[in-house]
């Protein structure tokens, strides 16, 4: 993301306290998956981009230890506030509230990125940003969204904001290279054209039983919150209401939430 207030940062600044409930249900599994892929080892120092309320970021604080150092930066101040409360025993975890794309400190021997880089505006400059920030021999790793993954919940929310609102559903996002590199060969061929070598793209499969509570904090702990966020109580109450009706009535019982994990060498 670039460093203005773009809609699905102002979705995340609002979320960050459902981001965090979320979290042992999506986005802490995703988190461990992508620092396991690191490989990092006590005293490394690693760059979080893009890092939430920290679900790869704790791990990897974990995994460098006291002698280490894990920078972890968002732009949303919320966000980074809240990943602040919950790491204070973890000091070797430096939360900032900056933007990925214009980091400057360099010479790290890995870079981690969950679900982050297909917000930056130029996804291709702002990953190789990020892997210029890594040491020659370091690991760069960036998780995606797997094609498919996570549409589920967004067409029922915006089917049920559409007719509690009586307004036309939200318009579906424009394609772009995502869209376009989301498979595993796909992945794979993308990040070995950012001169990384022995590049693996891991398959994470999860599924989220899709109870009312969890349903409900994919919508409000994610970006589909910007879907409700101006809403008002009562008619927020209502959207809920139809979203878990809509769930129910199609036999959605679980949501695709696999991930792409991709890692390689940086020359």
């Amino acid at each position: 993301m670039s460093s203005r207030k773009v809609g699905t940062q102002r979705a995340f600044d609002a979320a960050a306290a459902d981001f965090t409930a979320l979290g042992r249900h999506l986005w802490d599994p995703i988190g461990a998956a992508t620092v396991a892929a690191a490989g990092i080892g006590e005293g490394s120092r690693v760059l979080d981009a893009c890092c939430g309320t920290g679900a790869s970021a704790i791990p990897a604080a974990r995994a460098v230890g006291t002698g280490g150092v894990v920078d972890a930066i968002d732009l949303s101040g919320p966000m980074i506030g809240e990943l602040r409360r919950i790491s204070a025993d973890l000091p070797q975890l430096r939360a900032h509230e900056a933007d990925a794309t214009a980091w400057d400190t360099d010479g790290y021997d890995a870079v981690l990125s969950a679900l982050g880089i297909f917000f930056f505006p130029d996804m291709t400059a702002g990953t190789e940003r990020l892997i210029s920030r890594v040491r020659p021999g370091g690991r760069a790793v960036f998780t995606i969204w797997r094609g498919g993954a996570m549409v589920t919940a967004g067409r029922h929310v915006g089917r049920a904001m559409a007719e509690v609102t009586a307004s036309e559903p939200p318009p579906e996002r424009e394609p772009g290279l995502i869209d376009r590199i989301n498979q595993v060969g796909t992945y794979a061929d993308w990040l070995s054209g950012r001169d990384l070598s022995d590049v693996d793209v891991v398959v994470n499969e999860l599924r989220l039983t899709m109870t009312p509570e969890v349903a409900w904090l994919v919508v409000i702990g994610s970006g589909f919150r910007g879907i409700v966020d101006d809403l008002e109580p009562g008619v927020l109450e209502q959207v809920r209401e139809r979203y878990l009706d809509s769930l129910r009535a199609e036999g959605v019982t679980e949501l695709d939430a696999t991930t792409l994990v991709g890692s390689g060498t940086v020359r």
